[in-house]
């Protein structure tokens, strides 16, 4: 058995590197849980294998180290020590480049630190789409593997039909507003043309806690601004706690279309849920969304916004859904088949790094 310290093995990501049969020869230890119960916004728990000392004391434990993300907090010195304890105990490394700028990060310099320290001490390095591998070979001059993000949702959702719907909606998540996020900017553009369109509504949801004094997500400001869309007949303010993994799928599968108000990123697991339930996306040019898997595109970035890209991208996804063209879903057997090729060919990797 070939045993990986996956940095985390928790996430679904993560779990779906595995053989969906259990064929593959790939065991990674469980994410370590601090006895202090601490964590870090947002509920998760910051990851033990990235402290200094865990190596040393743990290296018997397995043969690999694959880091996926969960080091955002963790200073590049700190990343430094691990890196050295791996190549004390010869464990090579593994980095999947997941984000290029890191959504949580409103600068990206830390984040850019911390990806020199990784990819300088990695022995293979993987990626998701061929944009972000010609990224990491003009800043690093390494290659990078591409390999795409497996399925989100199990069989069960994946092959459940789409619940029946007359309503033309779309769809902003603004979540707790994070970094990378501006919603404001895309929701007044948004509003004036899904009010063009027969039928159609507007639908924001945003975190509860971003109306809750004393938490680390709270934005009064901005939460009531986001409130006032409410005054349009045609926009639908939802606010609520987090939902859970039912509750986001049975949301995602209530709406037409889900528009990425993203103004910068790499990646989105979040397409990959829309991709496995038939929800369309609208992603935004920063980053390489438009490579993950098939949406519309419109021109947002740091830097630039073309409000009239986003009309053309919600009206073409109308005319789609008014003539009846379904939007891109994946089957089962599509994401079986390439969850397997995954997972081979991370065995591979690994087997490669290991020899």
């Amino acid at each position: 058995m070939l045993r990986v310290a996956s940095v985390p093995s928790s996430h679904v990501y993560v779990r779906h590197l595995a053989h969906p049969d259990a064929l593959d020869v790939v065991s990674r230890l469980p994410d370590p849980v601090p006895v202090d119960g601490r964590t870090v916004p947002g509920g998760w728990w910051p990851p033990l294998m990235l402290e200094s000392g865990w190596v040393t004391d743990h290296h018997h434990r397995f043969d690999l180290f694959h880091v996926h993300f969960g080091f955002d907090a963790v200073a590049p010195d700190v990343l430094g020590e691990v890196m050295h304890e791996l190549k004390v105990h010869d464990k090579p490394l593994v980095y999947t480049v997941h984000d290029l700028r890191n959504p949580h990060h409103p600068e990206r310099d830390a984040h850019d630190e911390q990806q020199d320290v990784l990819v300088a001490a990695a022995h293979t390095l993987i990626t998701l789409t061929p944009g972000a591998a010609q990224a990491v070979s003009a800043r690093w001059g390494r290659q990078a593997h591409v390999l795409p993000h497996p399925h989100v949702l199990d069989i069960a959702r994946i092959e459940r039909p789409r619940p029946a719907s007359g309503q033309f909606v779309v769809a902003v998540h603004a979540k707790s507003v994070r970094a990378n996020m501006d919603p404001l900017t895309v929701l007044d553009a948004l509003v004036p043309v899904v009010a063009e369109l027969s039928g159609a509504v507007l639908r924001l949801d945003v975190h509860d806690e971003v109306y809750q004094p004393g938490n680390h997500w709270y934005a009064p400001t901005l939460g009531a601004a986001l409130r006032q869309y409410a005054k349009h007949p045609h926009v639908d303010v939802r606010v609520h706690p987090y939902y859970t993994d039912d509750e986001l799928w049975d949301y995602l599968s209530s709406v037409s279309v889900s528009v990425l108000p993203y103004r910068f990123g790499t990646h989105s697991g979040w397409l990959e849920a829309c991709f496995d339930l038939g929800t369309a996306v609208i992603a935004p040019s920063c980053g390489f969304y438009g490579e993950q898997r098939p949406c519309g595109v419109f021109d947002f970035t740091e830097e630039t916004f073309d409000p009239e890209s986003l009309h053309r991208a919600v009206r073409a996804a109308y005319d789609r859904w008014s003539g009846g063209t379904a939007a891109p879903r994946a089957s089962w057997g599509q994401r079986r088949t390439e969850r397997v090729r995954i997972a081979q060919a991370h065995r591979a990797l690994y087997e490669g790094a290991l020899a």
